[in-house]
């Protein structure tokens, strides 16, 4: 008995040293910088008094300011709406995408490399790309439109908040900036769900198509009773991943905006409260807020989505 408690008493020990690295580093790069913006969010604090910022005095004075704001509920309304438009249209490209790459075909190879291009270009590059093909003046999209597509003027993508549209006899007023965002947020980043995908629909089975198609399944029936219930795992991890990135996401919006337009996500106005107003606390105080929605949106997945496959194991 002695030894065997010795060897497991040593295993632990090995075990507790070879994580040890990774939780001294989540530790150091995750958790105290999270608290530090927790005691942040509840002091006073402007740039000049940084050094200052552990002689902790307590307020709710940042919350006050944020939640007060003029401008929050339609800037949550904004960051909710690009949030699920860039998650929807991202996991729906990359799933059609992979779909359609599934099978063999000449040239397969090729489209699946073409297919992680905007994946793997800088963000800042993909930015300058699509403001000079959305140029009112002389990008190539409006000259395009204007051109041969008949349209009455140029459209500002990135500079109208609203531009008029005429359907059937009917008018109306599109968000064109705020969609122009979303949709270069799905193009920015569909091919990780297109891997995701794809890494799935190879592992599945092939039996079970097959006996669904002898059975005289048509290709929707297939994909909607074989395929669909075993991707329903990866598509939900995927929408929790992008809804998160989505949300925190400051590089694409303000690239291509600056937040005007009727795009100021909750993160510019994160980098105006620290950058512009040298508001460190209200910096610390908006981004806490960010963190409890993103800490619901996981419980909401861990409940609906990780306990349910454990109750159906």
């Amino acid at each position: 008995m002695p030894v065997a408690v010795s060897l497991r008493a040593r295993e632990a020990r090995a075990g507790l040293a070879l994580v040890s690295p990774t939780v001294l580093i989540v530790l150091l790069v995750v958790v105290l910088p999270f608290l530090w913006t927790i005691v942040m969010s509840f002091q006073r604090l402007r740039l000049i008094d940084l050094q200052n910022v552990f002689d902790i005095t307590l307020t709710l004075r940042n919350f006050q300011t944020v939640l007060g704001s003029a401008d929050l509920w339609e800037m949550v309304r904004t960051t909710l709406v690009y949030s699920i438009g860039g998650t929807v249209l991202s996991v729906g490209a990359g799933l059609a995408t992979a779909l359609a790459l599934r099978h063999r075909f000449p040239g397969r190879m090729i489209i699946r490399a073409f297919v992680l291009v905007p994946y793997v270009i800088p963000v800042v590059s993909a930015a300058l790309v699509w403001r000079t093909l959305l140029n009112p003046q002389f990008g190539p999209v409006n000259v395009f439109g204007v051109d041969v597509l008949g349209w009455d003027r140029p459209v500002g993508f990135l500079s109208e908040r609203f531009h008029r549209v005429e359907l059937f006899g009917a008018g109306f007023d599109v968000p064109i900036a705020l969609l122009t965002v979303i949709a270069f947020e799905a193009w920015k980043t569909f091919p990780l769900a297109f891997l995701f995908i794809l890494a799935r629909l190879q592992g599945l089975p092939r039996d079970l198509e097959e006996a669904a198609r002898v059975d005289g399944a048509t290709p929707l029936q297939r994909f909607r009773y074989v395929v669909a219930p075993q991707l329903s795992g990866v598509i939900a991890l995927l929408v929790l991943l992008r809804f998160i990135w989505t949300f925190q996401n400051f590089n694409d919006v303000y690239l291509l905006t600056r937040g005007a337009a009727g795009t100021e996500v909750v993160a510019v106005q994160v980098y105006q409260y620290l950058v512009s107003r040298n508001d460190v606390g209200g910096a610390a105080a908006l981004g806490l807020l960010m963190s409890v929605v993103l800490i619901i949106a996981f419980a909401v997945y861990y409940r609906y989505g990780v306990l349910k496959q454990e109750s159906e194991v």
